[in-house]
């Protein structure tokens, strides 16, 4: 065990990225038990120390300030530095600036999908690559991971026509 590894926690908060096809009910829904993420980094064989931590399993439509107040406390009360949160794209950017007022002096990451990872094609992997490879660069902040760009959350917007993450100016 090295004591200098790098050691990350992951949020989950659900979101699409969580999602999958509810064959009973005919739309996604949170039919999967244990969060994506985990599977992905048993995948992935980190080269570092994580935990994951399922704090919510809702649509970001249907987060209310309960759930955002239960995310920037998780986020403080973690002692890792180093933080990745999975969430729905609709209102990530709010979650995001919730965050990056309270100036943590850690690094903050949010990342979702588009499309379900259980489904072909889907953008989750490629987000999470995005989010897991900046993590590791930038300073303390919090940012958003979509769509191959990584912003601030202060410089950041989810441009709903076009269905992607873009900067503000």
């Amino acid at each position: 065990y090295n004591l200098l590894m790098m050691e990350i926690t992951f949020i989950t908060t659900g979101g699409t990225i969580d999602k999958d096809y509810a064959v009973g009910i005919g739309t996604y829904d949170f039919t999967i038990v244990d969060p994506v993420i985990s599977k992905v980094l048993q995948n992935i064989k980190p080269n570092f120390n994580y935990q994951v931590l399922p704090i919510l399993k809702k649509d970001s439509l249907d987060l209310n300030d309960v759930d955002r107040a239960l995310i920037v406390e998780t986020c403080i009360n973690q002692k890792n530095e180093k933080i990745i949160i999975t969430h729905g794209t609709d209102t990530m950017c709010e979650t995001a600036k919730l965050l990056g007022e309270r100036e943590m002096e850690k690094t903050i990451v949010l990342f979702g999908s588009m499309v379900p990872y259980a489904v072909n094609n889907s953008d989750s992997l490629f987000n999470f690559g995005c989010a897991l490879g900046s993590l590791q660069l930038l300073g303390h902040g919090v940012y958003v991971a979509m769509n191959g760009r990584v912003l601030p959350w202060s410089d950041v917007e989810k441009n709903r026509s076009l269905g992607i993450f873009q900067s503000l100016n």
